[in-house]
């Protein structure tokens, strides 16, 4: 090998070596429909740890949830796709939000998302996806009014998954 080609190997060895597995993979990573460098953020800023049942602390922010089995989850409304078998999911609240407003709900994995409002299942307005973007998933978008609402995960196949609250930009 020639000498000014062995650096040349060298130097890019080493620029991928401290590359993070977000820069690694930038390209799926910017193909969301919308910008998920926030929820990305939280996620790697070690969210707090929650249950199933648990209350998120606030409208805005992440969490990593630790998931029961589906079959153990007694679901507020049935979630609109029903989960596998051994697949594992949670249902948390939010506080009250303060004005209606669009919000988004971001996945670290696979899974399925169904949002309720008083009752009542919310039909989401948006979604964009990505396979193979290191800690980010999906991102679906509601259209929620004031007050509490809650988030169902379901169908996951590991037994945490983190998730993210925020409003839409």
């Amino acid at each position: 090998m020639r000498p000014l080609a062995h650096f040349s190997s060298l130097a890019l060895a080493l620029s991928l070596m401290g590359a993070s597995p977000a820069f690694a993979d930038d390209g799926a990573c910017r193909n969301f429909k919308w910008d998920l460098a926030r929820e990305q953020a939280w996620f790697q800023a070690s969210p707090p740890s929650l249950t199933s049942g648990a209350t998120l602390a606030k409208t805005e922010g992440a969490a990593a949830l630790q998931l029961s089995p589906v079959d153990g989850l007694a679901f507020v409304v049935a979630p609109e796709h029903k989960p596998a078998v051994a697949t594992f999911g949670a249902i948390i609240s939010t506080p009250a939000l303060d004005k209606p407003a669009v919000y988004q709900v971001t996945l670290s994995d696979e899974g399925w998302i169904d949002v309720i409002q008083d009752g009542t299942a919310i039909r989401s307005g948006a979604f964009s996806g990505q396979k193979g973007c290191p800690g980010l998933r999906k991102s679906v978008r509601f259209d929620l009014k004031p007050g509490p609402v809650t988030i169902q995960i379901s169908g996951v196949k590991a037994q945490t998954i983190n998730v993210a609250l925020g409003p839409a930009d």
